[in-house]
């Protein structure tokens, strides 16, 4: 199942392996414009609507329940229907789910569309990694995840830029309207272009061989009780627990950190988020080719992730002196520097399921992990929400921001000290 010295790809494997990461990446992007705009929305709708900070965490905290239960039933969906038909099912729900958000008056409006669109797009991480698992070999898959998963920064600079400027011209609704109805163009390419390898016409042997070098996994079927027993399936998911919630905190409560701490508002906090998030992108890609390079050259696959997770663990850490930085910039450096390690951290975590079992249960691992890491952030929403209304400001919150990657290395290191797979055993 590992192989860490296999030679690198020659030049005639071809690169349609890449094409499959290409549409993940709009994919991850449009998943994060829709989730990012309730965020970015917050003053407007709070002032229209009358809301507290407790009452935006709550509606926050539907769309994170509903990610939360879907993810699981998503991860075993991904293994049953394949990437293909899984991840465009999801597509169209989470779509669908932002357009009618647009109609929401009422508190209760908002939390059943926001628990909608947590339905869907709970699909699509599961999807897409069990996409590079059947494209890709072993090696190459951390940069696979990283350069996809780049697409949730790009999501969140798109979102700045596109979201207040639709929204000071028609008003808040047009954002969630527009935002549901362009990601529905996405859906008919990936259906017409998306197959497994060998369903894929014009694939060369070359690149056939190429992306199937590892050797099979047995034929089993792995069941709950099966994934659920292994060791494997818990160093994932309580990684996944424990450092999700950072980044959906910096998703759903930057703008308004630096509304609060900076004085910038719907017009101005665009250029400080763009930066964070373009940092953010460097760290995804970055940290997946790091461990990507670290087992091309030989390394265990313990090693070789591992240790690119303890560089961003340590990475992340400065974050916890943001609120005390008087100089915008000089947060958003931090802030940013934060939110890349957190996007190499994960990249490299994606991985871990691929290494680690057989591809039978890859998907019901990422649900369970997804799950985890949804509940971890219905907690920091509430945290959060919290922390505010009773004047304890954002302090609290960056401090355990900062700590959470050590905390979660840690974890897997004492779950799993050689990152041992599991092995491929029938079981129901």
């Amino acid at each position: 199942m590992i192989m860490t010295n296999a030679p690198a790809a020659p030049p005639a494997a071809g690169w349609r392996r890449w094409v499959v990461v290409a549409l993940l990446f709009c994919a991850i992007v449009i998943n994060y414009v829709d989730r990012q705009t309730y965020g970015l929305l917050k003053a407007p709708i709070s002032h229209d609507l009358g809301w507290t900070n407790t009452d935006f965490a709550n509606v926050h905290l539907c769309f994170q329940a509903a990610y939360a239960v879907s993810y699981l039933a998503w991860g075993r969906l991904a293994d049953r229907l394949g990437a293909r038909m899984g991840l465009a099912i999801a597509f169209g729900i989470w779509s669908v789910a932002q357009f009618a958000t647009s109609g929401a008056r009422q508190i209760g409006q908002f939390m059943l569309g926001r628990a909608a669109l947590g339905a869907g797009e709970a699909g699509a991480f599961p999807g897409a990694v069990k996409a590079v698992v059947e494209w890709f070999p072993q090696k190459e898959r951390a940069l696979a995840n990283g350069v996809f998963n780049a697409g949730a920064n790009v999501g969140a600079i798109v979102t700045p830029l596109a979201v207040p400027a639709i929204t000071l011209a028609w008003g808040w609704p047009a954002a969630f309207m527009a935002t549901g109805l362009i990601g529905l163009v996405w859906l008919p390419i990936w259906l017409w272009l998306y197959r497994r390898p060998r369903d894929q016409a014009g694939l060369s042997p070359a690149e056939l061989a190429y992306i199937e070098q590892d050797p099979p996994d047995r034929a089993v079927r792995l069941g709950w009780g099966a994934v659920l027993r292994r060791r494997q399936t818990w160093v994932y998911a309580l990684g996944k627990l424990i450092t999700d919630p950072i980044f959906g905190m910096y998703l759903v409560w930057l703008p308004d950190f630096l509304g609060k701490r900076y004085g910038l508002d719907l017009k101005t906090f665009g250029p400080p988020l763009i930066a964070i998030y373009l940092l953010s992108d460097l760290g995804s890609v970055g940290g997946g080719w790091l461990s990507s390079h670290f087992l091309k050259r030989g390394w265990t696959v313990n090693r070789a992730r591992k240790l690119t997770m303890l560089v961003c663990a340590l990475c992340a850490t400065p974050v916890a002196l943001a609120p005390s930085v008087g100089n915008l910039w000089g947060a958003v450096a931090i802030i940013g520097l934060a939110a890349a390690a957190h996007q190499g951290f994960s990249a490299t975590l994606y991985a871990l399921p691929g290494d680690l079992l057989p591809r039978a249960g890859v998907g019901a691992v990422l649900g369970i992990g997804g799950m985890l890491g949804a509940i971890g952030g219905m907690a920091m929403s509430r945290y959060t929400g919290w922390t505010l209304d009773h004047a304890r400001g954002y302090g609290p919150v960056f401090l355990l921001a900062s700590s959470a990657y050590l905390l979660a290395l840690a974890v897997i290191h004492l779950l799993s000290p050689r990152l041992t797979p599991a092995a491929a055993e029938a079981s129901g």
